[in-house]
């Protein structure tokens, strides 16, 4: 039992507002529906909040068609011109998920104090000294308080080398020796796996070596219900300050409730400053203002699991959601129980993002494909060092797979200098589309570049052009209205199906969250022509503008090719044309699920006659990408 005869109060950063969305709704939430909740929390003398970074810098203009900097200056007006904001960063990735360079991690940095932030929390999958002293320094040259983090996890295997009390010591002792200026340090433990020994341990060695002014906090998740005894140890070995939540958004994956903690610490001599006897009416406000949103069971219920898993709550929350949409749920089990054959072959490198969704990934593809068969590509980077450096040396059968798939070397040198210049590409992107060249658009464009992928489908150009998806975790009956095109009014339906002897094309108009979209509609014919009845309604599929080519020649095989998920994903790639030749077997197009692109195959040889789906378009079970003629 912990207890202090000399009075201790401990810090609190509130989460609620950035970690709480991103492990339950991955993210997704409109910024309207949270300053009602964040006013009143500033009000009510919260004074550090948790607001930005992560996927809450990614999310709102990626889901919700919102642009980042303008909700940080909406929820800076909430709280008020005095209250610590703090973000996360991921050091070499910065905000996003890739690698990125010094010029644009500078960027970042200065956008970021620009529009509010005041502590900037930085950590390092890898917990590569190196890549957090120089990553590190933007965040001092813009004028923020510098939080460094050391990165923990349980492991899913034994080792004594590596994730340790005297690893993680290590490691805030490097960064020490470099003499970059540090504000703060925490202990992160993004999986809610780290036992409390090794918390207590850890906490006090790292408070033997820290100047005395230098603040040790720290943070966990709740997911296998070890967060206040964790956050009891790690109180008990020195830390100064521990992150909490508040229901809706609190337990689970996310981190514990403000008030269960106040319960543990009653009569220890230990107190928060914050005011647990808030907390209700700012409950009620968080629900009042999430009632639209549909909560998935598996990011608000504990998970024992997770200590063989060491999945973040903040990654839980994206995938379940990815992976309900895609219709592939019934595998999250599956990707689970592989998860420590990744860990093991990657080099034991911390399971927070990007390097959790590295591990995920790949334990999706091995899942899917076979172990080993497909190389995610940023797990496959990793193995072969263009990341930094793994505490232990990955697996050398799996290194080599790795870079005969991804045709890339081993690699030791730097990674921010093998970055690509994101912040060149995104200007050039800018003037090709005579787009405004302002720090916040150029960075919007660069944090979304991911090698290999279209530039028309970056997120950042998506937004800036009027054509960002939303997607949000809405109920099913708030979600969408669809209504006529004002220029081609709606008729009323025939009482008999008509009868489609090839694709037919419409538009229609989708009026969601006031934000107005109007699509071209293709209604393509079952597969061989046949008639459309009335008990077997045509697919329907987003075309990109232009009417399909006809279909085939009545007489003529058709057959359609699908997305290979039962779910919706999005059409990244279309290879062929109409016209074009295609053998069985041979890629045709690739559609993005659970942040990873994937390979649709044609089932049959034949002629390309319809190509129904357009770049960047949703599809879902049963709407057709293209159509093959045989």
């Amino acid at each position: 039992m912990i207890y202090t005869k000399n009075e201790k109060t401990i810090r609190v950063m509130l989460t609620a507002f950035r970690d709480g969305l991103q492990s339950v709704f991955g993210g997704k939430v409109r910024t309207k529906d949270l300053l009602p909740a964040m006013e009143l929390a500033a009000k009510s003398g919260v004074r550090h909040f948790e607001f930005g970074g992560g996927a809450r810098y990614q999310a709102p203009y990626f889901y919700a068609g919102e642009d980042p900097f303008e909700c940080m200056d909406q929820m800076r007006k909430a709280v008020g011109p005095d209250a610590d904001l703090q973000i996360l960063t991921r050091s070499v990735s910065g905000v996003t998920l890739t690698t990125q360079g010094l010029k644009a991690l500078g960027l970042q940095a200065r956008l970021m104090k620009k529009h509010g932030t005041t502590i900037d929390r930085n950590f390092d999958f890898m917990n590569d000294v190196a890549n957090l002293v120089k990553t590190g320094q933007p965040i001092v040259d813009a004028g923020m308080h510098h939080q460094v983090c050391v990165a923990m996890m349980g492991l899913p295997y034994k080792s004594d080398k590596v994730h340790t009390p005297a690893f993680y010591i290590k490691v805030i002792q490097d960064v020490l020796k470099s003499g970059i200026r540090i504000d703060s340090v925490c202990m992160k433990d993004a999986s809610g796996t780290v036992d409390p020994v090794t918390c207590y341990e850890t906490a006090k060695g790292l408070k033997k070596i820290l100047p005395p002014e230098v603040l040790l906090f720290q943070h966990t998740h709740d997911t296998a219900s070890m967060a206040v005894a964790c956050y009891m140890a790690g109180i008990a070995g020195g830390v100064d300050g521990i992150d909490l939540s508040v229901r809706p958004m609190a337990s689970g994956t996310v981190q514990p409730d403000v008030r269960s903690m106040w319960h543990a610490l009653k009569g220890t001599g230990y107190s928060l400053d914050i005011d647990h006897t808030k907390m209700e009416e700012l409950e009620t406000l968080l629900t009042e203002g999430l009632k639209d949103y549909e909560f998935n069971e598996i990011t608000l219920a504990a998970d024992a699991r997770v200590v063989n898993f060491p999945m973040p709550g903040g990654a839980i929350g994206p995938n379940v959601h990815m992976m309900a949409e895609a219709g592939i749920l019934n595998k999250y089990g599956a990707v689970l129980a592989e998860f420590p054959e990744v860990v093991r072959a990657g080099g034991a490198w911390t399971s927070v993002t990007p390097g959790s969704q590295q591990y995920w990934l790949q334990a999706f593809n091995n899942v899917l494909h076979g172990r080993w068969k497909k190389i995610n590509a940023d797990y496959g980077r990793s193995v072969l060092g263009y990341f930094g450096r793994p505490p232990e040396s990955p697996d050398p059968e799996v290194v080599k797979i790795a870079a005969e798939q991804l045709k890339l070397d081993v690699f030791t040198g730097d990674p921010l200098e093998k970055a690509p210049d994101s912040v060149a590409m995104a200007e050039a992107a800018l003037k090709e589309r005579n787009i405004a060249l302002s720090d916040e658009n150029v960075f919007l464009v660069a944090s979304a570049i991911v090698p290999g992928k279209n530039m028309e489908l970056n997120e950042g150009i998506r937004f800036l052009t009027g054509k960002a998806r939303i997607s949000l975790p809405l109920k099913k009956t708030t979600v969408t209205e669809v209504v006529a095109t004002p220029n081609k009014p709606a008729t009323p339906a025939p009482a008999a199906a008509p009868v489609f002897t090839g694709p037919v094309t419409t538009t229609c108009t989708v009026v969601e969250g006031g934000t107005t979209r109007t699509f071209k509609i293709t209604i393509a014919p079952p597969a061989g022509g046949a008639v459309a009845t009335a008990s077997a309604a045509p697919s329907l599929a987003v075309s990109a503008g232009s009417a399909p080519a006809a279909a085939p020649a009545a007489g003529n095989q058709s057959t359609h090719v699908y997305s290979p998920f039962e779910g919706k994903v999005e059409v990244v790639e279309i290879s062929v044309k109409v016209g074009d030749q295609v053998q069985k077997g041979q890629v045709v197009a690739a559609v993005e699920a659970m942040k990873a692109k994937h390979d649709v195959k044609s089932p049959v040889t034949g002629v390309v006659v319809v190509v129904t789906a357009s770049l960047g378009a949703p599809v879902s079970a049963g709407q057709p990408i293209l159509t093959i003629g045989h």
